[in-house]
């Protein structure tokens, strides 16, 4: 007799939280999760959080590794507050998730890892899959570990190589439960282990057995499906933040006709662009791996020198040391992009967890007069665009830039709309190649008129030998000068020339046109203030939203937009680092609200706050 069909169930949107020890390979499965969710066209927001030790204790609260991905049938902006899933592979697991599981959530539990050993590891007196503190969700026992090894039994795999596989199990039960797709994760899993086949065949297994029990178990009757969203046409493709700034400065070096030099030190969350540009030498692309900080942008400065676009990629930790090199590139007026992945400090701090605290290291984090333009991606998609701004400003205005991600932006992942390659800007660069004086010498330090940038010589070009260092240069030859009002010219005018580059003005969201309250951001925090907005207005409040993307030199209409409302508030992941740049430059009485926890800031917290903003003043 057939098993009776189960019934399909449409949804707008889901949040799943795959949670489990730091060795039971949940990054993997919430990135194939998403893989094939992406296929099927939905929006996509992603939020991976895991610990910095290599290996925490096995079954420990310090060892959980959790990934969440939001998908839905509309445009969406951020990872979601809460899951309406949580796959818990532990008692571990369990707990440092269920107090942000909202009331009537799924809860799918792996039974086989409840021992008293487990239990006792993380606080547990009962077991709660039996005491009934879980009532208040929908709790769905699976023998996870047991069934993955009992499906393996024939493939005469080792008992431990067997369990591993339990997180395909659980893969393969979500993708039938949410109608995912499964032909790709398939060939991943070729691809992954093809030197091993017995394990590729191991985890195929695994898969298929979890996808079965879906079908076949009474205790899932109901199977979900969610529609593709209304998108932009184009060719899309899934992509992290770190991918997308990789891939902006490969398009920058192509776009400039430049050879592209990285220097980098490995270091969280910065090492997967290093490791994504390594991929790319056919465009160019040259990649060292050097001994330390100080020596990466070092040779990333030189290579600039050499006439190449020069880049190094870090986190705080690294700013600080590469601090003095950056001096010089100020000083020396070359170009170099420094990528910093902001990560939680201060110190080496909580190396996998977000935070937007170097701002002020950014713009002020050097001896002496030292400005420079500063840049920030709004989401994962965006990273490549903010790279290839970066790029432009770098070779136009002969300065360093500095690229302010996150470790929330760098490791999320959302749709991305391939570009097309003519529509992407043009940043062509002309060496001086011939003297510039009416007298034949070469001066290099001779601006642009309109730029205010100084001639790029490459060494070795006849008849341009001028000095190089960091010793004040005197206005035009370059010669080493200490004169005092020599000093001051060369001080205020690398100052206006930064000042002095072109951005665009910020836009303001005020779909009434009557919001007294604007509110202010940067960086990541694009997607929590953008839904927490959105949820305010379809609730009939008016609230503006406005972005910043350009940190330095800032929008030149940002004043007088501060100015039209009664009320800023700057919502930042440090303690009030734009609000008090606002403060200082614009008089304007702006508002923080502030958060270092470690993790983005979640829509319903901005909203609530922001609703007694607007309601109360």
């Amino acid at each position: 007799m057939a098993a009776p069909a189960k019934r399909v169930e449409q949804l707008d949107r889901v949040v799943i939280r795959f949670a489990g020890d730091s060795g039971d390979g949940m990054q993997l499965t919430g990135d194939r999760f998403t893989s094939e969710t992406a296929q099927l066209g939905n929006d996509i927001s992603t939020l991976p959080n895991f610990p910095a030790e290599i290996r925490a204790p096995a079954g420990t609260l310090p060892g959980v590794s959790s990934f969440q991905v939001h998908f839905a049938d509309y445009d969406i902006l951020t990872p979601g507050d809460s899951p309406n899933v949580l796959v818990a592979m532990n008692p571990a697991a369990l707990k440092a998730n269920l107090s942000e599981l909202p009331a009537g959530a799924d809860l799918i539990v792996n039974t086989d890892e409840f021992t008293k050993r487990n239990l006792a590891k993380v606080g547990y007196a009962d077991n709660p899959l039996d005491d009934g503190s879980l009532a208040g969700y929908s709790v769905h026992p699976v023998a996870l570990t047991s069934m993955t090894v009992g499906s393996l039994a024939g493939l005469g795999i080792a008992k431990k190589d067997a369990e591993r596989a339990k997180n395909m199990f659980a893969l393969g039960l979500l993708s039938w439960m949410y109608s995912r797709p499964f032909e790709s994760t398939l060939r991943f899993l070729e691809r992954k282990f093809a030197k091993r086949p017995e394990l590729v065949e191991a985890n195929k297994t695994a898969f298929r057995a979890g996808w079965n029990y879906g079908e076949t178990a009474e205790l899932f009757s109901v199977r979900y499906e969610i529609k593709p969203a209304k998108m932009q046409p184009g060719t899309y493709r899934n992509i992290t933040g770190n991918q997308a700034l990789a891939l902006g400065l490969v398009a920058a070096a192509v776009r400039s006709k430049l050879p592209l030099f990285l220097g980098a030190y490995p270091i969280t969350p910065a090492s997967d662009i290093l490791h994504e540009l390594s991929k790319h030498k056919r465009f160019g692309i040259t990649t060292m791996q050097a001994e330390d900080e100080i020596a990466a942008i070092g040779a990333a400065l030189g290579a600039a020198y050499g006439g190449a676009l020069g880049v190094t990629t870090t986190s705080g930790p690294g700013v600080a040391l590469k601090g003095e090199t950056i001096s010089l590139a100020i000083a020396l007026e070359l170009p170099l992009v420094i990528v910093d992945v902001q990560r939680a400090g201060p110190s080496t701090g909580m190396p996998t967890k977000t935070e937007q605290a170097d701002l002020n290291m950014a713009l002020y984090g050097r001896h002496g007069e030292a400005p420079l333009a500063v840049i920030a991606p709004k989401s994962p998609s965006d990273c490549f665009h903010a790279a290839l701004e970066a790029a432009r400003i770098a070779l136009t205005y002969r300065t360093p830039v500095i690229l302010l991600s996150d470790n929330y932006v760098a490791n999320g992942s959302e749709p991305w709309l391939l570009p097309s390659v003519d529509e992407l800007p043009d940043l062509a660069v002309s060496f001086a190649t011939e003297p510039n004086a009416p007298d034949g010498r070469f001066l290099p330090y001779l601006r642009d008129e309109e730029t205010m940038a100084r001639p790029w010589a490459v060494p070795g070009t006849p008849g341009l030998e001028h000095r190089i260092g960091g010793l004040e240069k005197a206005d035009k030859t370059g010669d080493i000068s200490y004169d005092p009002e020599n000093h001051d010219f060369m001080v205020r005018t690398r100052a206006a020339r930064i000042e002095a580059i072109p951005v665009p003005d910020v836009d303001i969201e005020d779909p009434s046109e009557a919001a007294r309250v604007l509110v202010l951001g940067w960086g990541s925090t694009y997607g929590p203030i953008g839904a927490a907005c959105r949820a305010l207005r379809q609730r009939g409040l008016t609230i503006a939203q406005a972005h910043l993307r350009h940190m330095s030199p800032l929008p030149a209409n940002l004043g007088e937009v501060l100015k039209s409302y009664e009320k800023v508030v700057i919502p930042e992941m440090n303690l009030g680092q734009l609000a008090h740049v606002i403060r200082a430059r614009y008089l304007v009485d702006a508002v923080p609200f502030n958060q270092v926890s470690g993790l983005p800031f979640t829509a319903a917290k901005l909203e609530s706050m922001l609703e007694d903003v607007v309601k109360n003043g």
